[in-house]
């Protein structure tokens, strides 16, 4: 039973997420600030902690940054900051995922549902198929009903690099500097460009994006199930 850590200092989301999550076959555990989070995070046995950002003693942002210090769990961001800079931040700090308070029960198991999908030092797969398409990542080759699409080495790095973590939000930053180095974290325009360069080739509708979805001011989100199986 996977088991997660919640790191809220609200008695009464603890509870109802407590439940909530039970009821979803996920084993609980608590704390009510960042110290305490941290300690346990850090100690291990834990698959997934969701954090709030408005801790009484530390601020979530530096909580994110010490958990990620020391471990590679998932974290998604439980918060009632819904500015974008808070939303960037958490997630070059390490956070996997971001979701606005007030949140949907049913959102947010599905958030962690793909956050655990992809547990720390699991290997990723190296075929992926989704609809007509099918990624070949080991050989480097993607093709459409069986028809190779032909994607430039950047286009490739690019898709490699949102493939690797699917339903997962992806900072600009964190994708230029994957993919183009630290020189180029500020090149976002040259970043959408070749973003609509996948779409063009690899959705079913590229001026309605399903495969590879906008999260807006922020980023990118990989989404395997998004297109017709």
């Amino acid at each position: 039973m996977p088991r997660i850590l919640v790191i809220d200092d609200e008695p009464q989301i603890r509870k109802f997420l407590r439940i909530s999550l039970g009821a979803n076959g996920y084993e609980v555990v608590e704390a009510e600030n960042g110290r305490e989070g941290i300690a346990r995070a850090s100690a291990g046995g834990v698959d997934l902690v969701i954090l709030d950002l408005g801790l009484p003693d530390i601020d979530g942002q530096e909580v994110i940054s010490a958990i990620r210090r020391a471990s590679a769990t998932p974290i998604i961001v439980l918060s009632v900051r819904a500015h974008e800079m808070d939303k960037v931040e958490a997630l070059d700090r390490g956070a996997d995922d971001y979701v606005p308070k007030p949140f949907g029960i049913g959102e947010l198991m599905a958030r962690v549902r793909a956050a655990l999908r992809q547990r720390p030092g699991e290997a990723r797969a190296d075929t992926l198929r989704v609809g007509e398409l099918h990624f070949d990542f080991a050989r480097r080759v993607v093709t459409r009903a069986g028809a190779e699409v032909h994607l430039s080495r950047r286009e490739y790095e690019l898709l490699r690099t949102l493939a690797a973590k699917p339903d997962h939000v992806l900072t600009h930053r964190e994708i230029l500097e994957s993919v183009w180095g630290p020189a180029h974290v500020e090149d976002t325009a040259y970043l959408r460009v070749y973003v609509n360069q996948l779409r063009q080739k690899l959705e079913i509708d590229p001026a309605l994006p399903r495969l590879i979805v906008t999260e807006p001011g922020v980023g990118y989100r990989f989404r395997p199930g998004g297109q017709e199986a």
